[in-house]
């Protein structure tokens, strides 16, 4: 069993990866306070019990290092909980990560662009209208045979202008594209920002940044390597910042998205990577999955302590 520092019994400190359950439980206090006495109070409730207690085990590898797993917990899966939706993206990422090698192994000389797609600021209340154009903009572009990519994961992000409050929706998009990309079928910068205009059917010209994903011993100004990009795709929809912000825009915000989705795969990468179900598992997320000879040490129990702002150590029936 490892050593305790300080005979500290603080998650954060046993186990030092594990220090951002603190910080997204403690948010997840305060939107769950911002949900009460509202129309979704009931989400409150669930979030005021999700993650509550945390079952870890200490697992031994076959070099005998000690490590923490997480073994157990209830989510509560609300949309804009913090934990959970800090959980959800570690999942996608390691769906992500671990789907890449056999897009690559079938598709090795294929790439991977990192887009961006932007439209202008929208009030609050017109967000859903204003994503679900994106989307049938999105499905125009695609459907272009100026379109280089044969299979695509997007996501959505929103975040507040903290000045008028407005939403300012945009599209991450990790495209595989075909060698030839780079050559004949290359599309400058310039050029996407037209595209999207014309699926977007608007006079302005959008925002759009273009990356090309490279290898990490070659990533350099103008491209991100391929963790990079699955990072950025696959984080939050929303920052936990602009979700405790202001009541008022996270009700709101709740009610915009509402049974919408946050990530949709497209094109040949259907076949690698299955979308977000309620069924997805939240405990077990992490990108490398654990060797079969592997075993458990002891099992070892965390409760939240919204008073300090921990998670310490407590017996199992406490």
């Amino acid at each position: 069993m490892p050593v305790i520092a300080g005979g500290s019994d603080h998650l954060s400190d046993l186990s030092p990866k594990d220090k951002p359950w603190d910080k997204h439980r403690a948010t997840a206090d305060t939107v769950q306070e911002l949900y009460k006495s509202t129309q979704f109070d009931r989400y409150g409730d669930r979030i005021y019990a999700c993650s509550k207690l945390l079952e870890f085990a200490l697992t031994s590898d076959d070099q005998g290092d000690v490590d923490f797993k997480l073994r157990g917990a209830k989510f509560c899966r609300v949309r804009h909980c913090p934990v959970c939706q800090w959980r959800r993206s570690m999942k996608w990422q390691a769906k992500m990560f671990q789907a890449h090698s056999a897009i690559k192994e079938a598709y090795p000389t294929h790439r991977w662009l990192f887009l961006t797609l932007t439209v202008l600021n929208c009030d609050l209340v017109d967000l859903r209208e204003t994503i679900s154009h994106m989307n049938k903009s999105f499905k125009r572009l695609t459907d272009l045979k100026r379109f280089p990519s044969i299979g695509w994961v997007k996501s959505i992000e929103v975040t507040r202008n903290a000045e008028t409050g407005q939403a300012h929706p945009h599209f991450h998009v990790l495209m595989l594209v075909p060698a030839s990309y780079f050559g004949k079928g290359y599309i400058k910068q310039e050029e996407w920002r037209e595209l999207w205009q014309k699926c977007l059917r608007v006079e302005y010209l959008p925002v759009v940044n273009v990356q090309v994903v490279k290898a990490k011993s070659a990533k350099s100004k103008d491209g991100c390597d391929i963790g990079d990009a699955i990072t950025e795709t696959l984080k939050y929809s929303v920052k936990v910042s602009d979700l405790i912000a202001d009541a008022d825009w996270l009700i709101e915000l709740t009610s915009q998205l509402h049974k919408s989705r946050a990530v949709a795969v497209g094109g040949v990468l259907k076949d690698f990577l299955k979308e977000e179900s309620e069924d997805d598992d939240l405990i077990n997320v992490d990108e490398e999955k654990e060797s079969e000879d592997n075993s458990d040490l002891m099992q070892i129990f965390f409760g939240w302590r919204e008073r300090l702002k921990h998670y310490r150590k407590v017996d199992r029936d406490s």
